[in-house]
């Protein structure tokens, strides 16, 4: 006990303030983070949808325990108590489910290779998870397994008993697999296969291992059959294990690398690791890890706030992941999901566009514009080798879910001041993909002729979720308006866009004050009920969609036929009782089951569609209220604990909501120049810009009870406004909030205060 308080007073000053503990200072903060947070969810409840990713920020290849089946989604559930293996993953989500996949497992006494009997039981008091590391008792095996990565290979070192029979065995998995020992060298070599689509026909993502000991015995294994004299096999489903006589307490170290390119490539990645020992390839990730969370310092939350932080933090840093690796020269190329060359330059992959265009990618154009410039350079040969920019991507196009985001994704970067991508190529992506239906459903758009001709996508002509792909289309022609403006493209061309923009009008019912689907003689679907979670929606019903008009909330407000009637819906969505209609799906989904169970009315914070409502009340002149529901959901939704999260945490969208929100600010309208504001978490909030700025964030009576804004000062300036500027806030800022326990009503309710919308536009 005494070891472990003088570890939490190592990572943070404590001051204490009647019965509540804060942190003043965080030194460590990768300390903070639980990659457990949101790992206890099933195919039925997601509480995350999470898996504990050990590795390096953006890395190109996770680690994670795996206890569950080979090929299930769910690769690691916080309820399991077998671990099957230590498997290469470049999962971003149970629904997309893994390619690029293999595992490692010790083993002692028979040797066992199936990954039934291989498993061994395990607890969560013996394993340590971290974002650079991980360790675990196998109690099975007597061995303790431990790992830390890096972008492209990993450090293995297993802690052995004294035995005559002590392995690490190699699954290649099935679905096509290659693996062959080199006893001489201490080496195995091979290649996986396994995906779930999204690859073209000659994709493999090669492996190599290296042991720092030679191998007592060796076998390799296809299917169930153990062959002890062969040292290479290719088939259905192989793998390899290689024996050890150990000491007791005798430490095996493997080193692993991969290459999508080839398997001299895996060579050379290994080369990430060189000489150095276990030891030191954790604590260069601890340091690559600290050096992102540092970026953000917040002060004068409780541990529970700090640690809830910095563990949305590192989700936020996952994906989308590096797809390229560094050739002998260093020079930047990629094995193409689109084409199946090796090309050079940039490529990153495994990131839903309908989930993170509201925040992940905002984030990074705020907090990391670099990185996004190498982003926004992937999406270019991404349109230049697939003819397409993706929507979903894992690792190349995957026909999943509603809308045109990447027009979202590529304006934002653009409009916030990326630069080093084919913006000509990126536009002319951004395009085509508004303009045509793609090779699959979920690239370019559905109904985009029906949409072009009518403004919307009828709900009569067999094209589901037609609703929320008007909606969604709508706000992507703003932000190809948006972009057009930017790179001074023609006039009709930007009028155009301009008009696209507002076809959210179209489906506006003002008999319900709710979105609802048209058919294309232009009549309203009947029946309709507003409950009715998909059919005309995505994965919500019409108290969820009828907010995503981001671009003209005051257009939104002139339908709803004002303010008062405004803020009285968005009022009802936290007061109507969690009903739901699930017909459409002839099942409840996860999705429904969590905002049925979270106590907040229709609020369905779990999934994406509603996520920025909360601020829309800054539009109508009642800002305190987005400040009560902001902090209500960073209380309610979230904790640091394996069901941290009310829903998916989709690939760090979910967490940029929390990061943005704790801040005081959030991007309601991506490609615009303004941040919401919410109201700040913290006590003081310190933001180090790429530029060499500083955004420092001040509420020094911030509390549990003090969650609204009193008054405002910017750069010492007082600040009435309900939003903030992203290029102001670039050159450095000092932000001052005086926090109160009571709404102030007179602040930021002038029209002037209001945010941008386009139909204030002059």
């Amino acid at each position: 006990m005494k070891k472990l308080l003088l570890l939490f007073f190592a990572f943070a000053t404590l001051s204490v303030s009647g019965q509540t503990v804060l942190v003043d200072k965080v030194t460590d903060p990768v300390e903070w983070v639980n990659p457990l947070m949101g790992t206890d969810s099933k195919h039925s409840l997601s509480n995350g949808n999470t898996y504990p990713a050990v590795a390096l920020p953006w890395g190109m290849n996770f680690w994670m325990p795996q206890t569950g089946k080979m090929g299930d989604g769910w690769g690691y559930l916080y309820s399991a108590d077998k671990i099957r293996g230590f498997k290469q993953t470049h999962q971003p989500s149970p629904w997309m489910n893994d390619y690029g996949q293999f595992a490692i497992m010790p083993v002692t006494g028979k040797l066992k290779f199936n990954e039934e009997d291989r498993a061994s039981w395990f607890s969560h008091k013996s394993e340590v998870a971290k974002p650079y590391y991980y360790s675990v008792y196998l109690a099975d095996h007597d061995v303790t397994t431990e790992l830390a990565p890096t972008e492209r290979a990993a450090s293995f070192r297993f802690t052995f008993p004294e035995t005559e029979s002590a392995y690490v065995v190699i699954d290649a998995f099935d679905k096509g697999s290659y693996i062959k020992i080199i006893p001489n060298e201490n080496k195995i070599i091979g290649y996986t296969t396994k995906n779930s689509g999204g690859v073209p026909e000659n994709f493999k993502n090669y492996f190599v291992i290296v042991f720092d000991k030679p191998f007592a015995s060796t076998a390799t294994w296809s299917g169930d059959k153990l062959q002890a004299k062969v040292l290479e096999l290719q088939d259905n489903h192989v793998g390899a294990a290689v024996g050890f006589k150990t000491r007791k307490g005798e430490q095996v170290h493997a080193r692993v690398a991969s290459s999508f390119i080839s398997p001299e490539q895996a060579e050379l990645n290994l080369k990430e690791i060189g000489n150095d020992d276990f030891e030191t390839v954790k604590e260069k990730g601890k340091q690559a890890w600290n050096k992102e969370l540092s970026r953000i310092a917040v002060e004068g939350g409780t541990p529970e706030q700090m640690r809830t932080f910095y563990s949305c933090l590192y989700r936020t840093l996952l994906f989308p992941r590096k797809f390229y690796e560094l050739d002998a020269a260093g020079n930047v190329m990629h094995y193409s999901p689109y084409n199946g060359k090796v090309l050079p330059g940039f490529m990153y992959t495994d990131t839903g566009f309908w989930d993170t265009f509201r925040a992940l990618f905002p984030f990074l154009n705020l907090m990391y514009p670099s990185v996004n410039a190498e982003i926004q350079e992937g999406l270019a040969n991404t349109y230049k080798e697939g003819g397409w920019l993706p929507e979903w991507a894992s690792p190349g196009y995957r026909n999943v879910m509603v809308g045109n985001n990447s027009a979202s994704v590529v304006a934002d970067a653009y409009l916030k001041g990326v630069r080093g991508q084919d913006i000509k190529a990126l536009y002319e992506g951004v395009l085509k993909g508004a303009n045509n239906e793609g090779p699959l459903t979920a690239v370019g758009r559905a109904g985009a002729a029906y949409y072009n001709k009518l403004g919307y996508v009828p709900y009569d002509v067999k094209i589901n979720e037609n609703a929320a792909r008007t909606l969604e289309y709508a706000y992507d022609d703003f932000a190809i308006y948006q972009l057009a403006k930017a790179l001074k493209r023609p006039k009709k061309e930007i009028n155009l866009y301009a008009k696209r923009a507002l076809n959210y009008r179209n489906l506006y019912d003002p008999a319900t004050g709710l979105m609802r689907g048209k058919n294309q003689d232009g009549t309203f679907q009947s029946p309709f009920n507003p409950f009715k979670w998909g059919d005309a929606f995505t994965e919500g019903n019409s108290w969820h969609y009828s907010w995503s008009v981001f671009h003209d909330v005051q257009g939104l407000i002139d339908l709803m036929g004002g303010k008062t009637n405004f803020t009285a819906k968005l009022d009802s969505v936290f007061t109507l009782p969690p009903v739901y209609d699930e017909s459409y799906y002839g099942a409840v989904i996860h999705e429904i089951r969590e905002m049925q169970i979270a106590n907040m009315g229709q609020y369905a914070h779990g999934n994406q569609p509603i996520q920025h409502m909360i601020y829309l009340y800054n539009y109508a002149g009642e800002p305190w209220k987005a400040q009560y529901w902001v902090r209500e959901t960073m209380d309610r939704m979230y904790t640091p604990a394996p069901d941290g999260y009310c829903g998916d945490e989709d690939n760090g969208q979910t967490s940029a909501w929390y990061v943005f929100s704790a801040l005081g600010f959030y991007p309601v309208t991506p490609a615009t120049d303004q941040y919401v504001l919410g109201a700040p978490l913290f006590k003081k909030a310190t933001l180090q810009l790429e530029n060499g700025k500083q955004l420092v964030i001040s509420a020094p009576e911030n509390s549990a009870d003090n969650k609204y804004i009193n008054s405002m000062r910017l750069n010492g300036k007082s600040y009435d406004k309900n939003w903030l500027s992203h290029s102001e806030l670039l050159k450095g800022a000092a932000i001052d909030f005086q926090m109160t326990n009571s709404p102030n009503k007179q602040r930021g309710t002038k029209e002037g205060a209001y945010p941008y919308s386009l139909s204030r536009e002059k």
